[in-house]
Order: C-alpha cells, then structure tokens, then sequence
C-alpha cells in the first residue's frame, strides 16, 4: 500500500548499486510496434534472449499482458531459459523501457526490507502516449508482491539516474532539469527530491546527452558507476563527430568532481561504437547502457567486432569477477534504447 509521511530516506531506505546482490530482473514485454518502424519482428526474440541470460544467474520477471503469455513462455524456453527462475505478471503496458516506466527499487539496510518508489511517468516529457498503463506499472508490482510503496509526485525515469549506493547519484542537466518533466521544480527541489526518495546525499550533474536520444539525455547512454569511487565514461575519439564536444565536456567535468573524502574518482573511458543509422536517423547506440546483473555485466554489442571487444575488456576491467556478456543489440537500438534502457533491477532483501 502506499506510505505517506516520512520519507524513504528518513525511514533508513536508500537504492542499492546495480552491482549489489539481485533478486530479480523486470522487463516489459515488447510488443507495441511503432516503437521499432519497419523492425519489430526480431525484437520479441532478442528479449527472449536477454530473459534466458538473466535467467541463469537470478528470477526474470516479466510485465506482460495474460495474451502475450504463451508466445512469450515458448520464446524464453527456445531461448535457452532457466524456466523456473521466470515468472510472468498480468501486468499490461503501453510500451518496453521498463527501466523508465518501472519502480524503483529501494532497500532498508537495519532491516533487509526491500521497497518500491513509484515516482511519475510522463513518456520523457509527454513524446509518446498512450502512457497510461505505463505509469500504473508500479503500483501493480507492488500489489503483485506485496512490497511497500512510496508514491512520489516528481517526474522521474530510471534510466535518468545512476546511482554509486554509497549517497552519490549523477544526472544530467538537459534531461532532469528539462522543463518538459518538472516545470514546477527548481534544480534545488529536484535534489531534494533524490534525496528523499532515493538516499542520495550528493547529485553529481553533467551535461547533455548523445544523439538520436529521445530522451534528452539520459545518463545511462552517458556515464555509469563501476564502484563506489569509480566512473566509466562514454567518449567520442572522433573529434567530428557531433558527440565528441558532449561527451569531451562531461569528461571535463567527472575530472573535477572529488569524492565525499576529497580524492578523485577513478575515470575509466568506453569509447563509443562507430555512428549506426536507421532510415536516416542517428541511433543512441552506446556501450555504456550495459546491465550489471548476479555475477555478469551484460553488454550491447553492435556487429563491429574491434569496438566490441575493446568496450568488453574495459567492462572486464570495471567489474573483475563478473563475465562480461555481449549481446547483439543492432535490432534492440532501432527502438532508441538498449539493455539497461528494457530493465530494472530488484535487490534482494538483506538479512
């Protein structure tokens, strides 16, 4: 049920990093065709895929609507799938990006609860409707396990922050402060909000985004924790690219941020994919949208075998012990998001 009153944060909640110990991991099911013009036949397949890795390692489960479960179960199983670890909820949606429409999971460390914030969701500043079923996605898990609820009025997608689990958070400007999201908010009610919500003691801002992305920038295409105190960046090595100058400033920027004790953060550069294009558009394909999971980074990889390999060793390097898995994601990109863009994860309670 929902929870009024005290905050996340003054009840002793605050979101995990990815790379804390999961429970699950929730996607939507894909199924509304316009989100991939011309290419929606492969996708169903690629989120079979995805759902049968994940499921090898921690519970998938699945937002889908109860006509879409049989096709989905035969996909998921012909995929290789750990079937007992994926459990499907008649949960419909408007579209895929779980990651943006989905909760946002928050965990008490005194007394291992694991709860929900269920924050506003206006399809990155009302683009693309219906959103309806989308923004009642929440509330529906919450019901579905019986977990807390903190219903939050700010507009907030999760794709829109990162988190270190340690109180820092990074975000960018272009698409936090964007007036298309909290026109009421002002960038100090804003970071209150994250606080409040979400734990977090310090918002780390940088700039703008990368092309072709629909959501004015958000920072996992951009920017992601790999520790408490390390950073992996997407950079642009061609400097005419039109994302050299973005990505070379947000650089700058992580460069002259110091930590909660004063020191440096431990900056390790990704460097892009060469430029993809979809019926003359730029698509936001980035390594940096990978998805760290129980013992494994799972990371877009986009048919450029050099790039590929290199952004994988860099992610190796990131998170020693976990194996990197790269996953085709060509087709996914046409809808302008990828791994982390599909998913949410949900920690698992603490003892």
């Amino acid at each position: 049920m929902p929870v009024a009153n005290q905050t996340p944060a003054e009840l002793g909640f605050r979101m995990p990093a990815e790379w804390e110990r999961q429970e699950a991991v929730w996607l939507s099911w894909p199924h509304r065709r316009a989100t991939w013009p011309g290419g929606f036949r492969p996708i169903p397949a690629k989120f079979a895929e995805i759902a049968a890795h994940i499921s090898l390692r921690e519970k998938v489960r699945l937002n889908i609507a109860a006509r879409h479960h049989g096709r989905a179960r035969s996909l998921i199983a012909r995929a290789g799938a750990d079937m007992d670890s994926v459990e499907f909820f008649d949960h419909p949606t408007d579209d895929a990006w779980c990651r943006d429409h989905g909760p946002i999971f928050v965990r008490n460390d005194r007394t291992g609860e694991v709860a929900l914030t269920d924050w506003a969701f206006n399809a990155w500043g009302g683009k693309y409707a219906p959103f309806d079923l989308d923004n009642r996605i929440p509330g529906r898990i919450a019901r579905s396990l019986g977990l807390r609820r903190f219903e939050r009025k700010m507009v907030l997608e999760g794709g829109s922050i990162e988190v270190n689990g340690r109180g820092l958070l990074l975000a960018t400007e272009s698409c936090l402060l964007n007036r298309n999201r909290n026109p009421g908010l002002t960038r100090a009610q804003i970071e209150r909000n994250l606080g409040d919500g979400l734990g977090a003691r310090t918002i780390l801002w940088l700039g703008d985004g990368i092309l072709g992305d629909d959501t004015d920038g958000h920072v996992d295409d951009l920017t992601r924790f790999f520790s408490e105190s390390g950073i992996v960046t997407s950079v642009e090595r061609d400097r005419r690219d039109p994302n050299h100058g973005a990505l070379e400033r947000n650089l700058e920027r992580l460069r002259d941020l110091r930590t909660p004790s004063g020191g440096r953060f431990r900056i390790m550069e990704l460097a892009m994919p060469a430029p993809r294009q979809y019926r003359g558009q730029r698509l936001p394909a980035t390594y940096a949208n990978f998805l760290v999971i129980n013992g494994a980074v799972l990371m877009p990889s986009f048919r450029q075998p050099r790039r590929d390999r290199e952004a994988a060793e860099v992610l190796a390097s990131c998170f020693p012990g976990r194996e990197v898995v790269p996953i085709d994601c060509l087709e996914l990109v046409v809808g302008l998001g990828t791994l982390h863009c599909i998913s949410q994860q949900q920690p698992a309670p603490t003892a």
